[in-house]
């Protein structure tokens, strides 16, 4: 017997794989669930794989402030080629050979440059909508506008590995970061250009990718379970962002 429409409610915790958009979940919930009330907070980058936080029915009231909170991420930042969307989907625009000199203090004193508040600039491959058309759409098309700077705050950038030309990172950052802006530049910094080639999300404020469950366990497993997957709004979200 099929489920009806609003049968669910709350916050669940996914493992976005590699090579799907956010928007690609939703609907895959959708279909396993038979209710269209299904959105996510935060976006991830179709290679950007970790935790996406889905609200479920009435949980969707609680987007902007699950939106707002503090993300950290790890990934790989590779030294030595620039990318036109700054990541590893994109086409190589430029190379060049690497600092002989350029060792992890250096490396980590540049990242230590990044910490505090600052304006960063959206990327042109991005979702960020101007006149109503995606950025991405823009660039497709080797077109460039210009692009208001947007306030954001990195509490957290370090190096896990380091290993030429790729260097392992963990960073925490304000919402509205673009991590592959950041990695882009560093390499400008390094006077030798860099891109992204992995990311993923481990935490969202206290909301731990530990928690969460891949898509494919998702879809694989009982409906009459999914309840039990399900964060209830009130506990994860405080009264008045309600």
């Amino acid at each position: 017997m099929n489920q009806r429409k609003g049968d669910f409610e709350g916050i669940l915790l996914v493992d976005k794989p590699k090579g799907i958009t956010s928007h690609d979940v939703v609907n895959r919930l959708r279909r396993k669930l038979n209710m269209k009330k299904i959105g996510h907070a935060g976006t991830l980058d179709p290679m950007a794989t970790g935790l996406l936080i889905m609200l479920i029915g009435k949980a969707t009231k609680a987007s902007q402030y699950l939106i707002s909170l503090d993300k950290t991420y790890e990934g790989t930042i590779k030294l030595g080629v620039e990318t036109d969307s700054q990541d590893a989907d994109g086409e190589v625009v430029a190379e060049k050979p690497l600092p002989e000199d350029l060792s992890e203090e250096m490396v980590r004193k540049e990242m230590d440059g990044f910490l505090g508040d600052q304006y960063q600039t959206p990327p042109m491959f991005s979702a960020k909508k101007i006149d109503g058309v995606p950025l991405y759409k823009m660039a497709r098309k080797g077109k460039t506008v210009e692009r208001e700077p947007r306030f954001i705050r990195i509490n957290k950038f370090e190096t896990l590995r380091f290993e030429l030309p790729e260097i392992d990172f963990r960073m925490a950052s304000s919402k509205g970061t673009y991590v592959r802006t950041v990695a882009h530049d560093l390499g400008q910094r390094l006077d030798c250009g860099a891109h992204l080639t992995a990311l993923r999300r481990t935490l969202i404020d206290q909301f731990d990718l530990k928690d969460g469950q891949t898509l494919d366990e998702i879809e694989e497993g009982p409906l009459a379970e999914f309840g039990e997957l399900l964060i209830p709004v009130h506990q994860a979200v405080p009264s008045h962002a309600l």
